[in-house]
């Protein structure tokens, strides 16, 4: 197995090989899961699959953030490991905190593609209202899960989606270079979040969520 580093699918080989494992049992069910939203939302935008090399349905932890990127359109995954700041962040962010990544998937609030070409736009009131409704159909295919991380602003419409007695919610900003870059501390706030969801799940009790 490849050594796992930030922007590791930006080599053809990385992706070909993370494709070869889309049909491995934890991750299988939303490999049919986004096949099938493919399906249905045919006039919709690309949507790019989970990455195989999270929990899959084993997940106590879900990230959730407002869509794919151009270079998750281009890799074909929803991951850390895209080779691009934002998931760079993510990965450095997250293991500096602590969090195991086979304790966690992530996804988007609006599950395609809404750019032109590589210019993606922010997502509308519409796009996420459309996207948000195939939220219930994945927390389904997650049993174990425990833990909802609102990633952005624009997640966090989410909330109205999520029978919130079911889960701990956090909000946590989002780890793009404009908000980390932005000032020396922005990159504490992600972490402060962050550390709290480690801590949540390694005591199995929940913490005050930030607001």
């Amino acid at each position: 197995m490849e050594v796992d580093h930030p922007k590791l699918l930006g080599n053809a080989e990385a992706v070909a090989a993370r494709l070869r494992e889309i049909r491995a049992p934890h991750i299988a069910p939303l490999t049919s899961f986004v096949e099938q939203l493919r399906h249905e939302l045919s006039g919709a935008g690309e949507i790019p699959y989970f990455d195989p090399w999270d929990a899959g349905v084993n997940a106590e932890i879900l990230f959730l953030l407002e869509a794919p990127g151009p270079r998750a359109i281009r890799s074909g995954f929803v991951s850390r490991n895209n080779p691009d700041e934002t998931a760079k962040n993510f990965f450095e962010l997250t293991a500096a905190a602590g969090l195991d990544r086979k304790k966690a998937i992530v996804w988007n609030a609006v599950p395609w593609y809404i750019g032109k070409g590589k210019r993606i736009r922010a997502a509308s009131s519409f796009d996420l209202e459309a996207g948000l409704r195939q939220l219930p159909k994945l927390l389904q295919l997650l049993p174990k899960l425990k833990i909802i991380v609102l990633v952005g602003r624009k997640a966090e419409n989410a909330a109205l989606h999520i029978d919130q007695t079911h889960y701990v919610m956090f909000k946590c900003p989002h780890p793009s270079p404009l908000f980390v870059n932005n000032a020396p501390g922005n990159r504490e706030k992600i972490l402060s979040v962050l550390r709290q969801v480690r801590e949540t799940i390694a005591h199995n009790k929940p913490l005050q969520a930030p607001t």
